[in-house]
């Protein structure tokens, strides 16, 4: 098959770009990433060095793709579908580039430094840390609250490159920083974007995974 994907199941930037093979039907060879493994582990960083999931290998094109929004926009020009992440409008791809960032850095970032702090023992927890990190989150959530209020998918009636991005970030922002009674579009956004199909298949897939996810 000309597409392997590296991943894990639970990985928020996983998600990001199994949503976009399944939103085509775009065919794929799944590897799940043992991290426990040192074997696996080691020639998963031969491959990438950076060592952070998901990377796609084409064999197809001879290439070995990192970064979520890299991957995605690869997959949009060599294996294109039905749906197209990025419009073909210039001011239209900028706005779509830019809420991807913005849900990469400003809401996955700080969500997931916030998470990985939980797991970390109790004297080493960075309480200062962990609160610049909500602060930041809770200013981005309400620009993305009064972003979406008048859209219906994250940069407006199309499917794109941002949902992409949100739907992860806003799934696990939700579980750090709840919405209910706070950002209201968000979290209708949020609805949206887990019932459709591509993105259902996804959280059914990750669900027996959930119970990993550190609490406080």
């Amino acid at each position: 098959m000309s597409l392997t994907l590296h991943y894990h199941p639970l990985s928020s930037f996983c998600w990001k770009v199994l949503i976009p093979l399944y939103e085509n039907g775009t065919a794929f060879e799944p590897k799940q990433l043992n991290l426990q493994d040192p074997q696996e582990v080691a020639a998963f960083r031969a491959l990438w060095p950076v060592g952070k999931m998901p990377v796609l290998v084409d064999e197809h094109h001879d290439r070995v793709l990192a970064e979520t929004t890299i991957i995605i926009e690869w997959l949009d020009h060599h294996h294109r579908g039905e749906t197209r992440f990025v419009p073909e409008d210039w001011e239209q791809a900028h706005e779509v580039r830019l809420w991807d960032r913005i849900y990469d850095l400003y809401v996955q970032h700080p969500m997931q430094r916030i998470v990985f702090d939980r797991i970390r023992p109790p004297e080493q927890r960075f309480a200062i840390g962990v609160a610049e990190e909500r602060e930041l989150l809770r200013r981005t959530m309400a620009m993305v609250d009064a972003y979406v209020a008048d859209k219906h998918w994250a940069t407006g009636e199309q499917f794109t490159l941002a949902d992409c991005a949100a739907m992860p970030a806003l799934f696990y922002a939700d579980k750090v920083e709840p919405f209910e009674g706070r950002w209201p579009h968000a979290l209708a956004l949020l609805e949206r974007l887990k019932a459709r199909p591509s993105v259902a298949r996804v959280l059914r897939e990750a669900e027996p995974w959930f119970r990993y996810f550190p609490k406080e």
